[in-house]
């Protein structure tokens, strides 16, 4: 199989990238040719996995531990990768949590969390970023189709924190215009991934809900952030863009 090495000499930073939706855009990122560090907080095995495995097939990885939800810790992250590879080119910020429950029932250190990580995660990654991104980089959002469409209840605290990135993403396209940086915004449906499975309580409910009938894959949200990442995408910035097999038609 031939393989298009669009990221050959390029570094490619993915905040929560150990599992899931994360792990695949790492793997994909790194398969085309870009050294590629990634964070995860709570899942050291997982990420040694996935680092052996890519370095068996010959790509370049590190996985550095660090807490989102911590600035600190997420802004040496990113500085302990461009001294790792001594540049950074691509941003995507995945790491994200799932508060869900009324209002009423979620307690104040949840809201916390969830604005933590979903919301100030990706602006502290993305203004430690662009200190050392060159003309051209490109910064990806992971938000969600449940900003645009919550069809049941519970997420209105999820719905806001990955609303949020919306406007974040319009905003800081402008912001990094003169400087030939793209921002953008992937907002998934529902994904088998161990946080939503395909085969998990809410399954059933869900396709009922999409045009296609069926979950996304992780290999393909990966691919889209890839062609967002890649050369062919230059004139695309500050879009939120659905691949939600329908959820939201």
């Amino acid at each position: 199989m031939n393989i298009t090495k669009n990221f050959q000499g390029k570094v490619a930073f993915v905040q929560g990238g150990s599992r899931g939706i994360g792990a695949a855009i790492v793997k994909r990122l790194a398969r085309e040719g870009a050294a590629v560090a990634f964070t995860y907080r709570s899942s050291p095995d997982e990420a040694k996995t996935l680092v052996d495995e890519i370095t068996i097939a010959g790509g370049n990885v590190i996985a550095i531990r660090a807490d989102s939800a911590d600035p600190e810790a997420l802004q040496q992250a990113v500085r302990q990768a461009v001294e790792h590879f001594g540049r950074l080119d691509i941003l995507v910020n995945n790491a994200g949590i799932l508060p869900w429950g009324s209002l009423e029932e979620l307690t104040l250190a949840e809201i916390d969390l969830a604005l933590a990580v979903n919301v100030r995660g990706v602006v502290i990654a993305s203004q430690e970023a662009i200190r050392h991104m060159s003309t051209g980089g490109r910064i990806i959002n992971m938000g969600s189709i449940n900003a645009d469409r919550i069809p049941v209840a519970g997420g209105a605290v999820y719905a806001m924190t990955k609303a949020s990135l919306v406007g974040f993403t319009k905003g800081l396209a402008r912001d990094l215009g003169p400087r030939c940086i793209t921002v953008n915004n992937v907002q998934p449906g529902p994904v088998d991934t161990d946080m939503n499975p395909a085969d998990g309580e809410a399954a059933s409910q869900l396709k009922q809900l999409m045009a296609l009938g069926r979950y996304g894959k992780d290999e393909e949200i990966a691919s889209f952030v890839a062609y967002l990442a890649g050369p062919e995408a230059g004139f695309i910035t500050g879009a939120s863009l659905s691949i939600d097999g329908g959820f939201a038609a």
